[in-house]
């Protein structure tokens, strides 16, 4: 695989790789006269869902990793190994450090508003793909990674991957998401107009009676990034878990999720004495978070090529990005997750269909 390759290929042209607890992300450095370069690699294959702020909270880390021994000046290139390359293409934003591959087609993309090259890496790169596609290298080692891919993921043939025929059965997710988007459009015509009347507020609850807004301010966002986070993550997350719990069990999961986690906002203000006009579909899509976990758990720690400790990670460390950041409803971020665990839990022991699953 080009993500196991790469490793060789770094080495060998003097970077030295730092151990990472996770296998889909990797940073590779090598130190000059006066600062250091890094290869930052993320394999970003289906059942990995990073978010914009995430990727740049790794970055800042990656940075901060190298100041704390006293190197202040880094220079850091990502590559985003995926097939999804457009879903790569919003993970690298405005990053001009951020080049994609194409491990289908093997060929390195680097759009206009990116870099040309970095320290000569640029022809490293491609020569090294040219290799594989032609057959000069990689044979063996790609190989033995489609056979343990094959063995690992047997007995699991009923299993959809995150991305696989969409709208073919999720569609409920896709209504959602397609409504999101819908809303958004409208609120750039409108101004406040959906917001002063939707946006989540416990006082407009409590003092007018607005209860509507828990379920409205679930559908309005504040930009366009906030929009596309939320979605692209429910995209990747949602289909997997209505595919398993059904069209109504996932329509009644995302609902409930999204209105725990406005509970536990509404508790928190209230207790806090720190009052706040809240949008966003964040607490509903942590709920899907947690009901996936759930699911992984039940299917033996595994559920469509995702296991339960890469989404452990994914969730404490999304939680971890809202905490140390501004203006984030962290409350509704955890009362959303915990209510997306619990409630799949309890489909599952409801569900005689969704129990047999589990074998």
């Amino acid at each position: 695989m080009v993500f196991a390759q790469l490793e060789n290929l770094l080495t060998e042209h003097g970077f030295n790789k730092v151990p990472s607890n996770l296998p889909e992300f990797a940073f590779f450095f090598r130190k000059e006269s006066t600062y250091v370069n890094v290869v930052h690699v993320i394999d970003y294959r289906q059942g990995i869902y990073i978010t914009e702020g995430q990727y740049e909270h790794i970055k800042s880390k990656i940075a901060d990793f190298f100041q704390q021994k006293g190197i202040s000046e880094i220079h850091i290139l990502s590559l985003l190994i995926s097939e999804d390359t457009q879903k790569a293409k919003i993970l690298c934003g405005g990053d001009a450090f951020c080049w994609l591959i194409d491990p289908a087609a093997n060929r390195l993309l680097i759009h206009e508003e990116q870099v040309s090259d970095f320290y000569g890496m640029k022809k490293i790169l491609e020569d090294f793909l040219y290799d594989i596609a032609v057959g000069r290298i990689g044979n063996d080692t790609a190989d033995n990674a489609q056979k343990e891919e094959r063995s690992r993921h047997s007995g699991r043939r009923g299993y959809l991957s995150a991305g696989e025929s969409a709208a073919a059965g999720s569609w409920i997710n896709i209504s959602i998401i397609i409504l999101n988007v819908i809303l958004f459009v409208i609120c750039t015509f409108t101004g406040d107009l959906l917001y002063n009347i939707g946006a989540f507020s416990i006082w407009n609850i409590i003092e007018d009676g607005e209860w509507y807004r828990v379920l409205s301010s679930m559908f309005l966002h504040a930009d366009a990034g906030h929009l596309i986070s939320n979605m692209l993550i429910l995209y990747y997350i949602g289909n997997v878990v209505e595919k398993h719990v059904g069209h109504l069990s996932y329509a009644v999961l995302y609902f409930l999720s999204g209105f725990f986690g406005s509970v536990f906002s509404a508790g928190f203000e209230l207790i806090t004495e720190t009052f706040i006009s809240s949008v966003g579909a964040s607490g509903a899509v942590f709920g899907i978070n947690g009901a996936l976990l759930m699911l992984a758990l039940l299917h033996k720690g595994e559920l469509a090529g995702v296991t339960a400790g890469r989404i452990v990670f994914t969730i404490a460390f999304s939680l971890y990005c809202g905490f140390t950041s501004s203006y984030v409803n962290n409350a509704a971020h955890v009362g959303g997750v915990l209510a997306g665990f619990f409630l799949a839990g309890i489909f599952w022991l409801l569900s005689p269909k969704l129990k047999k699953k589990k074998g």
